[in-house]
């Protein structure tokens, strides 16, 4: 026992070491692919992808060229960093992203936000696409998310935790007030309807059951994905300031007429993608 927890904690140290080198070349390429300096980053989910064409001044990089990072193999997720100017403003992108079901690591999933704070991020926007469980959410609307239940069966801090960093993060106030009321005022000034609520993640892939959609409910859960929580939880970690937006692309089990498909997703993402884009860049000037 006294020997298996010595090697525990061993291989966790090596671990953390390579996360910490791979962080530091990760940042030189991103640095080395554009001079510009962005505070405020934004990862895509499904719905939001359209919005990396509307930026200027751009530079691409692949996770396959980022070392430590995996490459996202979901149809609709990218799977590489966009640094440039959207509305105005200098933005980080992440484009795709990387799923627990997927077989990733919640390490994983989670490196790109440990990039982008390496890299001087101090605020970013987490955006999905979602189910809708609250009888007020329909088809194609945006929600912000006011606050999250982690419903993963995991935890992306569970481990070994680097020197500087809490092990034991505060999540009383994961969303912030001042970029939610941004997107409100985003929201206001592009004639969408913005939408509030608890977002609840779980592991996947398989959809929910109407059993658990009604548990989840009574939970106090308003709409539930597959992402987003894990990336909160590490940003959190890491002293950024977070914000949520889903976009509501199916009815989650026994709230809608038909079976839910990830094609169908796809297809209300994409019809999403252009008011998405004008929300995200009007946020941006406001943030």
């Amino acid at each position: 026992m006294i020997i298996a927890s010595w090697l525990e904690i061993r291989l966790s140290k090596r671990h953390t070491r390579r996360v910490q080198s791979s962080l530091q070349k990760a940042t030189q390429i991103l640095c080395a692919s554009n001079p510009l300096r962005p505070r405020l980053a934004i990862v895509l989910g499904s719905a939001f992808g359209q919005v990396a064409e509307e930026v200027g001044d751009s530079a691409a990089v692949a996770f396959a060229d980022v070392p430590g990072c995996a490459a996202s193999g979901v149809e609709g997720h990218a799977g590489q960093f966009v640094i440039g100017r959207l509305g105005g403003v200098d933005v980080l992108l992440q484009a795709g992203r990387l799923h627990y079901y997927e077989g990733h690591s919640m390490d994983q999933v989670t490196f790109p936000i440990r990039v982008m704070a390496a890299f001087g991020v101090e605020q970013v926007l987490l955006t999905n696409a979602a189910g809708g469980i609250a009888a007020g959410l329909v088809v194609g609307d945006f929600m912000r998310i006011t606050d999250h239940i982690n419903l993963m069966g995991a935890n992306p801090l569970r481990g070994e935790t680097p020197v500087g960093l809490p092990g034991f993060v505060d999540m009383s106030a994961v969303y912030s007030e001042s970029l939610g009321q941004a997107l409100g005022q985003a929201a206001a000034d592009c004639g969408i309807k913005l939408k509030s609520g608890v977002f609840a993640a779980v592991s996947g892939p398989s959809y929910e059951t109407p059993a658990e959609i009604r548990a989840f409910s009574k939970l106090g859960a308003d709409a539930i994905a597959m992402s987003t929580v894990p990336e909160a939880i590490v940003a959190r970690q890491l002293g950024l300031e977070v914000a949520g937006l889903s976009c509501i692309t199916n009815a989650a089990a026994s709230q809608g007429n038909s079976a839910i498909s990830h094609d169908e997703v796809l297809r209300q993402s994409r019809q999403a993608s252009k008011q998405a884009a004008r929300l995200l860049t009007r946020f941006c000037e406001l943030a």
